[in-house]
């Protein structure tokens, strides 16, 4: 008896999953591509602000033009590469891998029509209608808490309790960028606003960095997956969060000489961490080498922060720059270029536009940082060569991308 009914049981799941796949393909028809899944419209669009906001920043710098709402054009800058352009890739990567998480469909159709709405609108009038504009900062302020509600949603239902995290750190993300509209005006105050979102951030691309980089490595090589080690894990990790939580304190004394063991234990033990990963294995692999180059950038940024603490002639912003143009920005770009391909049903395979893409990126972080350190009389140029290496990074993604991104899954398959 338990036999015929274990077959009939089988069979009646594999049709339900047959009808079930017809109908989210019939579903899926009438929604345009574009608006299938978070990762295409935030991937691209984000590639493409990017750009864009890169480029406004480059012609106020160099006196080319201005822009009419903005008094303060290294706010601007600062703000829409974290709020505008981080922030969006974010979303696009939480939004779609939350499918994955819950095996419950990701918010798409109008509802991501929306928020991507609300995104993109403070990015497009902000330049033109200004800082004070307060319709502006609450537009601004709306989108990641609906995105946040979005995620939360099919994890408390499921129960994946291990993911739900994410959600506060979207509000943070939130909190600080409302903090950055509201004191604007002080320099010093929205400095370290910004550095502690760049820690944000970084710490954000530890904890997915730990759980897919072995794995998407294990895979690509053919080798087994590297075997965590239980107190590496956490103590890399438990030190990042520290350092985070003390950023996040208004009276703190994240720059005083007493974080500098700190920085360098956090830095020593994600740099341990890494190399229990095996990054020389994938030399031969752009969409694996991007990866670890840029959880490189952490140890970097980190030692970086401690000379700064120490009192070495390093700027923060030179610091925090490892991180976010050298981290985030080769991050994101290594992550959506692979995210774009698997989600598309295409091969993990990039050809020389986009493994150049990934070098442009890397040296656009470089010389953000090493050439006004070690040639500060020359600081304009490596503004400008970083600036100009980062436009024809993510452009050449977008250039890519841009169909993969538009049309419908390869396989047929939603998505």
């Amino acid at each position: 008896f338990e036999k015929p009914l274990y077959n009939w049981l089988f069979k009646y799941s594999i049709k339900v999953a047959v009808m079930h796949q017809i109908l989210d393909s019939h579903k899926e028809e009438q929604i345009v591509p574009l608006f299938r899944l978070g990762f295409r419209p935030f991937f691209l669009l984000g590639a493409l602000f990017s750009c864009l906001a890169m480029l406004g920043w480059l012609g106020q710098l160099n006196g080319w033009f201005a822009l009419p709402g903005i008094g303060n054009p290294i706010w601007w800058h600062a703000h829409e590469m974290l709020f505008g352009f981080g922030a969006a890739i974010v979303a696009g990567f939480l939004l779609t891998a939350v499918q994955n998480w819950t095996a419950h469909p990701g918010v798409r159709s109008w509802p991501l029509a929306l928020v991507v709405g609300l995104w993109a609108l403070p990015r497009c009038l902000l330049p033109w209608l200004g800082e004070d504009n307060i319709i502006l900062m609450a537009l601004d302020l709306a989108w990641l808490p609906l995105c946040a509600w979005f995620l939360a949603k099919p994890i408390i239902m499921t129960r994946q309790w291990r993911n739900l995290f994410f959600v506060p750190l979207l509000l943070i993300l939130t909190l600080l960028n409302g903090a950055t509209w509201l004191w604007r005006d002080d320099w010093n105050t929205v400095e370290h606003l910004l550095i502690t979102a760049v820690l944000l951030f970084t710490t954000l691309i530890a904890v997915m960095g730990g759980r897919v980089i072995p794995f998407f490595t294990a895979r690509g090589t053919g080798q087994e997956k590297a075997p965590p080690s239980p107190w590496l894990e956490r103590g890399a990790l438990a030190s990042l969060w520290l350092i985070l939580l003390l950023w996040l304190l208004p009276d703190s004394w994240t720059n005083s000489l007493y974080m500098v063991p700190l920085y360098i234990v956090a830095a020593g033990l994600h740099l341990g961490r890494q190399l229990r990963w095996r990054p020389g294995t994938t030399l031969a692999q752009p969409l694996l080498w991007s990866l670890h180059l840029a959880y490189l950038f952490i140890p970097l940024g980190l030692l970086a922060l401690a000379a700064q603490a120490a009192g070495l002639p390093l700027s923060l912003s030179l610091a925090s720059h490892l991180l976010s143009a050298g981290c985030m920005g080769t991050m994101i770009l290594g992550m959506i270029a692979r995210v774009s391909l698997g989600h598309s049903g295409r091969a993990l395979h990039v050809g020389r536009r986009i493994t150049m893409a990934f070098a442009l990126v890397i040296v656009s972080a470089l010389v953000r940082v090493l050439i006004p350190l070690y040639w500060p009389t020359l600081t304009l140029t490596g503004w400008n060569l970083s600036g100009w290496s980062w436009i024809a990074a993510y452009g050449l993604f977008v250039w890519v991308y841009t169909p993969i991104l538009t049309r419908p899954r390869v396989d047929g398959r939603p998505g």
